[in-house]
């Protein structure tokens, strides 16, 4: 698993850098979408996690979901378009289970993709991801998750 400046990034994920998104493909064609540990070290401990509804078209581009920190409020993008199917009520519940493990409990919503060819074109496989998230770092001025943690 590459670690970029204490933040783990498992391999086994796409991920679509400039928005600290990532995607894991399952085996019925949808894929699950969360924050990176980088996004949830930047934006703080979460205090809220808002998705699109069940059932909504997401442009690709565009915002799955709206996340809150003390410091930070957003869109969350999705480099791919489709229809949400799933969304995570306990990270509704709970937004802090973000800041604990963003790639298992706190995944955010699971999407049926419109075209997952193209948009997994322009995402970036975990084994390569080290070297652009060195790039990402060192341009928002990011010195790593290890001096974010709580």
């Amino acid at each position: 698993m590459p670690t970029v400046r204490g933040c783990e990034l498992p391999d086994d994920l796409l991920y679509d850098v400039p928005n600290h998104i990532w995607f894991k493909e399952l085996d019925d064609g949808t894929v699950r979408i969360g924050m990176t540990t980088i996004a949830t070290a930047m934006a703080g401990q979460l205090v809220a996690f808002t998705p699109k509804k069940i059932g909504r078209k997401v442009d690709a581009g565009k915002s799955c979901a709206t996340v809150e920190s003390g410091k930070w409020v957003g869109p969350a993008k999705s480099a791919a378009g489709g229809e949400v199917i799933a969304i995570n009520d306990e990270l509704v519940a709970k937004p802090s289970i973000a800041n604990q493990d963003p790639y298992g409990a706190g995944w955010m919503v699971i999407l049926k993709p419109d075209d997952w060819s193209a948009a997994k074109a322009s995402l970036t496989p975990g084994a390569q991801v080290a070297a652009k998230y060195e790039a990402k770092m060192d341009a928002d001025g990011f010195s790593g998750c290890a001096c974010a943690t709580p």
